[in-house]
């Protein structure tokens, strides 16, 4: 049963949280094989199998639905949403939908090079890459394929189109890249992007791993202060990276700490995974499913079960209690 307290605006939680963010999942397929996330590969179950991601009609009814409700910003995520041949005409119609004035794309990018023109003329305006080591060798250990050629050419694509939203994501590992913190401050010496070191997470899939190899950002974000970056005030439609800029150079550093006191105080994003699932956090069980009331010529219903289920949202994950929800693995969601 829902709780019955009406929201102040728009999809306002009980702890007086609004949320303007929307990360849709488009599907949970990745070519990809991340020793933090899917190590063996992109292997769905007979389950999965038989479930089919939105479609573009499904998808512009619920951004309708979000936006109607105060949604300003979409980020289109995966597993890894370039393996859908029809990733430019979903951007366009969340880009067309009034009220979004934003529309980003998280991708591990080495498709990017040859389709990304393709995805900024459909109204793309932010766009974030993955790359969790700046050595081939290393980045070919953690994700299973030799394409940091690829992506550092998508990103340089990327910033030659002039998307001035342009960010690097490269998740913290003890064993394999924690030793290249002046590789990534001299990467965004000379490069305008934002380069962003986050806490590896801990999952259903990954205890051991994570036990292993967790390091925390809290000596790295002391490093940065003490030699002389600055935080950068945040935005209201930002996601949770704490960013520190430096007068010597072009680009910024992020942190997303997930383990750090008060880190959902600001939460301000809900999640709706590629079959329609509804998730309030990333580490919680399904809220339910939208699928049902996308048919619906009224979005009025839509609308009202969003601001019920949002009521639901609890103050903060419970990662520290070893709970991970239904998330097996970070491409479920996106991250």
């Amino acid at each position: 049963m829902f709780n019955t307290q009406q929201p102040a605006v728009g999809l306002t939680d009980r702890h007086n949280r609004r949320f303007t963010y929307l990360r849709l999942s488009v599907t949970d397929a990745c070519n990809f094989r991340c020793n933090y996330c899917l190590p063996d590969g992109y292997c769905p179950s007979e389950a999965d199998k038989t479930k089919r991601p939105l479609s573009v009609t499904e998808i512009q009814t619920l951004v309708q639905a979000f936006a109607d409700n105060g949604t300003r910003k979409i980020r289109i995520t995966g597993g890894e949403p370039s393996l859908r041949r029809d990733l430019a005409e979903i951007i366009h119609v969340c880009k067309s939908v009034a009220g979004i004035e934003t529309v980003a794309l998280t991708s591990n990018g080495y498709r990017l090079n040859k389709r990304l023109d393709s995805y900024i003329e459909a109204g793309l305006d932010s766009i974030n890459f993955s790359a969790d080591s700046l050595k081939p060798e290393t980045f070919k250990l953690i994700t299973g394929r030799d394409k940091l050629d690829e992506v550092l050419a998508g990103i340089d694509r990327a910033l030659d189109r002039g998307l001035t939203k342009v960010k690097v994501n490269a998740v913290l590992m003890r064993e394999y890249n924690a030793d290249e913190i002046n590789n990534f401050l001299d990467f965004v010496r000379e490069k305008p992007v934002t380069l962003r070191l986050i806490e590896l997470m801990k999952t259903g899939d990954n205890h051991d791993f994570y036990n292993i190899q967790h390091v925390s950002g809290l000596g790295i974000q002391n490093r940065l202060l003490e030699s002389g970056w600055l935080q950068v005030i945040r935005h209201p439609d930002a996601g949770p990276a704490l960013e520190y800029t430096h007068p010597e150079y072009m680009g910024n550093i992020g942190l997303i700490m997930p383990y750090s006191k008060n880190f959902c105080d600001s939460c301000n994003r809900l999640r709706v995974s590629s079959t329609g699932d509804i998730h309030n956090c990333l580490f919680n069980e399904a809220n339910g499913n939208l699928r049902p009331y996308l048919a619906d010529l009224d979005n009025s219903h839509l609308s009202e079960y969003l601001r019920q289920v949002v009521l639901g949202k609890w103050q903060g994950h419970q990662l520290q209690q070893d709970f991970s929800g239904t998330t097996k693995n970070l491409a479920m969601l996106g991250g």
